[in-house]
């Protein structure tokens, strides 16, 4: 095998089990899928290491399957404790045994960060014998086709088998030695344990979750109960359980109760498997648009649900983000109804995005207003854990439609309640107009600040004392590991540039989420959009010659400012092609210049390796700056961005002119 091509493969490999690990582990251990921007804080941290140690006597790139399969069996012997209410954070979810939050993540930080500095360090030392931006470019390709394919067996349903199996294989056939058999024997565990798992009939995935069902018994009634990343999720109940039979008691049928007149047309966001729409169905509404974003779910609920809601013809099934379907359609209905849309997961491993969240801010409910007739109404229930959220969901709805929401308290745990709200009060049977029960009431979340479940503008203390080991540790491991720091302080200026680039592919991926849905594929295709970008900017610094950095930074500062001028809310008025173009060109103009900036410097190195691992360490330290914007909201994340290339302008700068000094010295 030539050494690009085992470069590129390599580099492949490197990307795909990165992704692979943020899902699995996300999976795994309960409610770590909150926390993946942790695996992705260990991968930069490894991959780091792994270049870093280039040039060590011992190679360590063979013991990559040892690594990641004492990653794996960790993972599945020690799941996390998370506490799903918090006075300054919820997580919809559970509360599951195992150790303790603050000591598994920062265990599985470092244990990732471990495994990926194993095969980081196969990259490395192929890496170096190439020019350095023939070398990025060949890590850049291997990237795109790593994502490429992980991507595919995202979108076949591909279990972890395939997952495992795949990195496995890449991970012996590259090592360029014959694999001893300690090494085989761990990638062998890696697949087997993987392999028991996919096999079983109760298990399945979907994009976004590994899903369980069981099926029982409820006083003769008939239950599949669903699981998703190991937390109950739904529950596929016939609609002729009686109420005091029944989970969720009578939510679903006091919605129409509520209702003065009978709906006709009803669009269901969170549509899951088919339950409401079956209560729909059932209290005679005539045409029913079911939302909902997971495939598999919605696979579940057409094959399993007693009541087979979604072989009626008078249902309309689409497989797509909510706040993306308001956004694109111009369908009116009698009844808006978001259906206990609760997701377990983040957007990306980058950002603190959940799938939801564009779903509860104040232009959601502008949006979900203009969809209705007129008295038409809008309804939204869920076990809500805390009064406090639902007092914010209220507030929302008020400043969203112009009038006091109704509010309906359900049982007396869980905080499950019944909002909803009408331009015309009349339209609705309200037994309990809101009345907010403290004195003050959380501000709305809004699109740039879209955390609904966050009480108030901080970063919560758990998250500081998380992210503070997560830095300790990484201190330690880099120096323990790679040997002294000293040689990166001469790429200080990649360095800064890498927290820089992270930021701006944060702001990236969270507005195209906005702008085109929180789906999977969105996300897949913007990192895809992204690697593309960076790979032209490095095409066209390797065959063209390149301004002097000032302009260069000139206008990745015109780009910065450019972006940061166009809210991207103004981007949602627009159709879908124009506003497809202008999100393009105000996302990835940026990264284009500052790729320009970064080839330009990478260039000339004296040590590709170890100004990359400065990169990448950057780029670790930019994901822990991603949770500023939990106080400041993502727009800002550009100020932070423009003042740590600044930093890094001024870097350079000053290594310029120590250069051209040490030159005009020697002559």
């Amino acid at each position: 095998m030539s050494q690009r091509l085992r470069l590129l493969l390599l580099s492949a490999t490197m990307l795909f089990l990165e992704l692979a690990l943020i899902r699995w582990t996300g999976a795994e251990i309960f409610d770590l899928s909150h926390f993946t921007n942790f695996v992705l804080l260990g991968s930069f941290l490894g991959i780091g290491i792994g270049f870093l140690r280039s040039d060590a006597t011992r190679d360590l790139s063979r013991w990559a399957p040892v690594a990641v399969c004492a990653l794996v069996l960790f993972v599945i012997a020690f799941p996390a404790q998370i506490d799903a209410g918090a006075d300054q954070l919820i997580f919809i979810g559970g509360t599951s045994s195992g150790l303790p939050m603050w000591i598994s993540l920062p265990v599985i930080f470092v244990a990732v960060a471990a495994a990926m500095a194993t095969v980081a360090e196969g990259v490395a030392r192929v890496f170096v014998t190439f020019d350095p931006l023939e070398a990025y470019s060949l890590d850049i390709g291997g990237s795109i086709l790593g994502i490429v394919v992980f991507s595919l067996l995202s979108l076949v349903g591909a279990p972890p088998l395939a997952w495992g199996g795949v990195a496995m294989a890449m991970l012996l056939g590259l090592s360029g030695r014959r694999p001893r058999p300690l090494h085989l024997a761990a990638a062998l565990a890696v697949v087997t344990v993987l392999g028991v798992e996919s096999t079983r009939p109760d298990l399945s995935w979907s994009p976004y979750y590994q899903l369980r069902t069981r099926a029982y018994e409820v006083s003769g009634f008939p239950v599949v109960q669903v699981w998703a990343n190991g937390i109950p999720h739904q529950a596929i109940i016939p609609v002729s359980v009686p109420p005091d039979v029944s989970p969720s008691g009578d939510l679903y049928g006091r919605v129409y109760r509520r209702l003065n007149r009978a709906p006709e047309k009803v669009l269901i966001i969170g549509a899951g498997t088919g339950h409401d729409t079956a209560e729909a169905l059932s209290n005679g509404v005539r045409s029913v648009d079911a939302v909902e974003i997971d495939p598999r779910l919605y696979e579940i609920g057409r094959a399993q649900n007693p009541d087979h809601p979604y072989d009626d013809p008078r249902v309309h099934p689409f497989i797509d983000d909510g706040r993306a379907f308001l956004e694109r359609r111009a369908d009116t209905y009698d009844l808006v109804v978001f259906a206990l849309p609760d997701s377990l997961t983040l957007v990306s491993g980058q950002s603190s995005l959940r799938l939801e969240s564009y779903l509860f801010t104040v232009e959601a409910a502008r949006a979900a207003r203009e969809h209705l007739r007129p008295g038409g109404v809008f309804v939204e229930y869920n076990y809500y854990r805390e009064q406090w959220l639902v007092d914010r969901l209220a507030l929302t709805l008020q400043q969203g439609f112009g009038t006091t929401p109704c509010v309906e308290s359900i049982g007396t745990s869980g905080h499950l309640a019944l909002i909803s709200a009408s331009t015309d009060p009349s339209a609705l049977t309200c037994p309990s107009p809101w009345n907010p029960a403290g004195a003050t009431v959380p501000a709305p979340a809004v699109d740039d600040h879209p955390f609904p479940y966050l009480r108030e503008p901080v970063i919560p203390t758990f998250y500081l004392a998380t992210l503070s080991m997560v830095l300790l540790a990484s201190l330690l491991l880099v120096r323990l590991t790679a040997g002294p720091m000293r040689p990166m302080l001469a790429y200080g200026d990649l360095f800064f540039m890498g927290a820089a680039f992270l930021l701006l592919e944060t702001k990236n991926v969270v507005q195209f989420a906005l702008l085109f849905g929180t789906t999977w594929l969105v996300n897949a295709l913007v990192f895809t959009g992204i690697l593309v970008s960076v790979f032209v900017a490095v095409q066209v610094a390797r065959r063209v010659r390149l301004p002097r950095p000032e302009v260069l930074y000139g206008g990745l500062l015109a780009a910065l400012v450019l972006a940061w001028a166009v809210p991207q809310e103004s981007l949602l008025s627009l159709d879908l092609l124009p506003r497809f173009l202008a999100a393009v060109g105000l996302g990835f103009s940026p990264v284009f210049f500052a790729n320009l900036v970064f080839a330009q410097r990478f260039r000339d190195v004296a040590s590709s390796p170890v100004a990359f691992a400065a990169n990448l360490l950057g780029a670790m330290v930019g994901g822990v700056m991603e949770y500023a914007a939990l106080m400041t909201g993502y727009r800002a994340l550009l100020l932070v961005v423009g003042g740590l290339y600044a930093v890094a302008f001024v870097l350079e700068s000053r290594s310029r002119k120590a250069a051209s000094t040490r030159l005009t010295a020697s002559m």
